[in-house]
Formats: C-alpha cells, structure tokens, sequence
C-alpha cells in the first residue's frame, strides 16, 4: 500500500510549467511539523510534492507560500544522472487531491489586486478624488 496523507504549510509559492500537450504541473513543497521528544526540540521535515492537471492549475491560482495544505497521494522515488554524471535519487508526494485549509489572498492574489487599484488610480483626472465604492446609499 502507498498512501500518504500530510498537513502542512507551502514553504514557497508553486512553480506550475506546462506539457507539450498543455497539462499543468505544479511542484512545492510543505514544512511539516514532526512531534518533539521529550529531550529532543521539534524538528520539520519538507516533502516536495507533485500535482497534475486541472488540480495543479487551481494550486497556481490559490496557493502561496505559508498557506495551509492538506494533501493525500502517493510516494514515489526516481533518479537522474547530473551534469557531473552523478547520479540523483528524488522523493516525491505525487498529490492525488490538494485540500485548501485556509483562506484568504495569496501573495500574487494581494499583488495583482494592488496593481489593478494602482491603475485606477492613475485613470482618475487631476483634482478628482476615487470614488469610495463600498459606501452604501
């Protein structure tokens, strides 16, 4: 059996490329809080993880660094040969589902909001205040 199940939060936002044929894959990783012995300080491990398709794309959108995650996958290990030809072991969460635990703006969200208020800053004549538009009659 090869389940895994983590909670944790995104150490950085997720890098999502594209295949040739267009499938999105986002990769990130989590720190994850491991229980302290009682001689020993807390320790954090932090598992990359792998997500696919339409899920990645939602990860893109949503996700940013310190969000809370849950994710349930699979573990898979793979390697490589370097530059140096020395060959790279990898371990990987390959995420079969990606729950958002919490929520509110992302850091591109807050971002990209700031530069659209910036722009309508600039579109308002000189001697003319922006509108309050949350003012209710």
């Amino acid at each position: 059996m090869n389940n895994v199940i983590l909670i944790g939060r995104l150490t950085r936002d997720p890098d999502v490329r594209y295949t040739e044929d267009g499938m999105a894959i986002a990769r990130f990783s989590v720190a994850i809080g491991r229980s302290a012995k009682a001689d020993r300080p807390k320790q954090t491990d932090f598992p990359n993880v792998v997500v696919f398709g339409k899920q990645a794309e939602n990860c893109e959108r949503f996700l940013g660094k310190g969000r809370l995650v849950g994710i349930q996958g699979r573990i898979q290990t793979g390697k490589y040969t370097n530059k140096d030809r020395v060959t790279i072991y990898t371990t990987d969460v390959v995420a079969n589902n990606v729950e958002f635990l919490d929520w509110g703006e992302s850091e591109k969200q807050k971002s990209d909001r700031q530069k659209e208020t910036d722009r309508q800053m600039e579109d308002i004549p000189e001697g003319f205040q922006a509108l309050d538009e949350d003012i209710q009659f």
